[in-house]
């Protein structure tokens, strides 16, 4: 990884509250000119929910009635060899999204006139997934021992073909892999074999070898950031907004991923509607200084910090409804030219 400097611009964590892709994407291409994403729409269909879009070929997979479990009770041996034939050879072309599970992807590729900076895709990450998905029996997919094998391995098949779609738009691509489910790490909920943090790290880390460009982390809850950390990442998305002290509860490990070229994506603007309506650029500057400020202690220059990062939204930003999200977009690329501006 070399040391990248974004200086504070925009990005968004991806998942928006439209149920039009070419409106939602209309309105991430104004905003964000230097790194669009493309957008989720979970209100659209419920196959663009984070864990059904990516489900999309892994082995007893069943989708019905706004739900989505494994078929363990069926004879899955001829799709889990097709999927590691595919793991194999690197042949993300198998196991594509389509269409009907994002909407707002293929609206997201034919747009034109775009010339970023880089642009950022998303996919989920294999804790969440695979504990959240379940089998029949409404046991997490993660705890059989067969089926849990392959969920990094198709995560990681789908990262490598949206990022290849990606390099269409840019030959600079930046894949999150989001992992709301590490805020219940440590609980009884992800206890067993997935509370130790090298099994957890070894499986975000196979889903990373699908992508060849920047990798990022997104949890948008507190969690052992250590565990994160310890992975092969690029850019740590965290929600800033409401957890900043808990990042800075690791200065020793944040130093050294900021010493061997990291990036911290900053999740500044709130995505409550209450908070999102009382906050101003200016205030959420003072907030955002704040929040660097510990990491200071540690030698770094806070310039320095502020050049190797980003802006985001603390998560989705289908609480706020549409014209939420456009107020937050506002904020959020008020808040990048007010912080370049300032300290580059």
């Amino acid at each position: 990884m070399s040391n990248i400097e974004f200086n504070c611009l925009p990005t968004i964590i991806g998942s928006m509250p439209h149920t039009d892709p070419l409106q939602s994407c209309s309105l991430i291409t104004r905003y964000l000119k230097d790194i669009p994403a493309w957008p989720q729409l979970p209100r659209r269909s419920f196959l663009e929910n984070m864990y059904v879009q990516y489900s999309e070929g892994f082995p007893g997979v069943v989708v019905a009635n706004d739900r989505i479990y494994v078929d363990t009770s069926k004879d899955f041996q001829k799709p889990l060899e097709e999927l590691y034939a595919a793991y194999l050879e690197n042949n993300a072309d198998k196991f594509p999204v389509s269409q009907d599970y994002a909407a707002g992807f293929y609206a997201f590729l034919e747009q034109s006139d775009l010339s970023p900076l880089a642009v950022k895709g998303h996919v989920t990450g294999p804790l969440s997934w695979g504990l959240t998905v379940t089998d029949e029996n409404k046991r997490a997919v993660l705890y059989n021992d067969i089926l849990g094998d392959a969920v990094p391995k198709l995560l990681k098949l789908k990262a490598a073909w949206q990022e290849k779609e990606l390099k269409k738009i840019s030959r600079n691509t930046i894949i999150f892999v989001d992992e709301p489910y590490m805020a219940s790490y440590g609980s009884s909920v992800a206890a067993g074999p997935f509370s130790s943090p090298e099994k957890v790290a070894a499986m975000i880390d196979e889903v990373f070898e699908g992508i060849s460009g920047l990798k990022g982390l997104h949890c948008c809850g507190n969690t052992d950031w250590s565990v994160l950390l310890k992975t092969k990442l690029d850019i740590l998305n965290f929600d800033t907004y409401n957890y900043a002290e808990s990042v800075s509860l690791y200065p020793d490990e944040i130093t050294k991923f900021l010493g061997r070229g990291g990036c911290i994506a900053w999740g500044i603007i709130p995505n409550d509607v209450a908070s999102a309506d009382r906050e101003t650029v200016a205030s959420l500057r003072d907030r955002l200084e704040e929040a660097v400020a510990p990491f200071t202690r540690n030698g770094l220059p806070f310039r320095d910090i502020i050049a190797r990062s980003l802006l985001t939204p603390s998560c989705t930003l289908i609480p706020l409804g549409e014209a939420g999200a456009e107020k937050a977009l506002e904020l959020l690329i008020g808040l990048s030219a007010e912080m370049r501006k300032k300290y580059i």
